[in-house]
């Protein structure tokens, strides 16, 4: 049975993982032995957190030189605004509701993914990669939805969000579990060194498997609230807290390119920066910055949805380059797949590799669209990268934002008509140009409703055909 992939993404058709290496003979490539891949995923960064996007008050080097020397999208999306959907998204290279996955889950959720899902890791086992998540987890608290079950070989961190834990002033959840693989290491550990042992964890881990291929998952859970920062770094940005955390983060992609150069695995290790959804801006001085994009975390707006992304491969990513073709984070499972040569999942998937646009980013894009569903399963809105289609829907919007751990006002909102929105002119979402573009809203609107058909769509009344279930407890 041959892989399939949603026809809302795929344009163009897949190069070969030789030619993705370089434009020569594969074999004089060290590339072609094989391609390392890392994956640093920042849980609540919004897009204009870094030096290179507008931060004000602290600086990122470290992932400047990132951006410099690699190429960096600015038309990237999350596919949804909340990290356990974002994260079952990116991990599977389906949409989120494809797999029975909405919101985040709680401790103690009765789903989680479906062993008959296959995640990154999985892909890459099949080419003998070493693979490790080190961080938030977030797709199922229960034994058999964690990482070790779903193609890592090893995993240290948390099973969900931060702030899920009793002493975050917004949740009454039980005690915050630390695990070491599948065992509970023990509860509410201090999150001050949380980015630290990550960081510790992923070096380790890269020295370890220096001379095989590996995949390595560095998931962080900053800076999402409650945020803390370890005692090298507090106090040392002009921004509080949130900018001191922005530092840590910032030498924690650092250590990890210091890692990989010092061991001669630049030419042969793609590196991707990215968050999973936008900033939480109800907590104020603890929030990032969207850059002036509208809205933010949990909606289906801009500020929401469309987060930094990065990529680095020495030789082969030109370096210093920009890239403005629409891109997802569920892109991420086929052009890893691609690179390492490995054979997608048989069930149909909604990612496409994005390997042609890596090597020039300026090639054709590689979807048509991206639907962009919020809450169980609301189809609210659409993009094809140059427009955004928003459907009616209600949400809720940020109102007086709050200070120093505790959260603002939020507001009951409603789209009540279709709005159209100009991407390149108007990214903030201000300006409805549906009258003067009537046949690109009717366009999308065709796209659309293919999506329902396949996906459903709760606004509409749609089921959907091609929706498979998660697992349950």
């Amino acid at each position: 049975m041959k892989p399939v992939i949603s026809k809302i993404g795929l344009l163009t058709g897949a190069v070969s993982a030789a030619a993705a290496f370089t434009g020569c003979d594969p074999a004089s490539s060290p590339s072609s032995q094989h391609v390392n891949v890392v994956l640093i995923n920042l849980d609540d960064s919004g897009f204009g957190d870094y030096s290179f996007s507008g931060a004000v008050g602290y600086q990122t080097p470290n992932i400047d030189r990132l951006a410099q020397e690699g190429m960096r999208y600015t038309n990237f999306y999350a596919v949804q605004p909340i990290s356990g959907a974002s994260r079952a998204g990116l991990l599977t290279g389906c949409y989120p509701n494809r797999i029975g996955f909405a919101h985040a889950p709680s401790p103690n959720c009765p789903y989680g993914i479906n062993d008959s899902e296959e995640t990154i890791a999985e892909v890459l086992k099949k080419r003998d990669y070493a693979t490790a998540i080190f961080g938030k987890w977030h797709l199922g608290d229960a034994e058999k939805f964690l990482p070790l079950q779903h193609g890592f070989d090893e995993w240290y961190g948390l099973p969900y969000s931060n702030d899920m834990w009793p002493f975050h002033p917004q949740w009454k959840f039980p005690d915050l579990p630390t695990y070491e693989g599948n065992k509970v290491l023990g509860y509410n550990l201090d999150q001050s060194n949380l980015t630290s042992y990550y960081t510790e964890r992923s070096i380790k881990f890269i020295r370890e498997n220096k001379d095989r291929p590996f995949f390595l998952y560095l998931a962080h859970s900053m800076p999402h609230v409650p945020l803390a920062v370890s005692e090298r770094f507090k106090g040392k940005s002009e921004q509080g807290l949130y900018g001191d955390v922005m530092m840590e983060l910032d030498w924690s992609v650092g250590e990890v390119m210091k890692t990989l150069r010092e061991l001669g695995l630049e030419e042969n290790t793609m590196v991707v920066f990215t968050s999973d959804n936008g900033p939480w801006i109800a907590y104020g001085n603890h929030a990032g910055s969207t850059g002036g994009l509208r809205e933010a975390k949990a909606t289906t707006f801009n500020g929401g949805l469309r987060v930094p992304f990065i990529a680095y491969w020495k030789g082969v990513i030109p370096e210093g380059t920009i890239c403005e073709r629409l891109a997802s984070n569920i892109d991420l499972l086929p052009t890893f797949a691609e690179v390492a040569d490995a054979p997608l999942p048989e069930h149909k998937i909604d990612g496409v590799s994005l390997m042609p646009l890596m090597k020039d980013p300026n090639a054709q894009p590689v979807r048509e669209a991206l639907c962009l569903y919020y809450q169980n399963n609301d189809l609210e809105a659409i993009t094809d990268g140059r427009y955004k289609l928003i459907f009616p829907h209600k949400y809720l919007g940020y109102g007086m934002p709050g200070n120093d751990g505790q959260p603002g006002k939020m507001v009951e909102c409603e789209v009540k008509s279709q709005e159209l929105y100009d991407m390149r002119r108007d990214p903030g979402e201000r300006y409805n140009v549906l009258e003067q573009n009537p046949e690109v809203a009717e366009k999308l609107a065709r796209i659309a409703a293919d999506c329902r058909e396949d996906l459903g769509d709760d606004l509409t009344g749609q089921k959907g055909t091609g929706r498979r279930k998660p697992g349950y407890r």
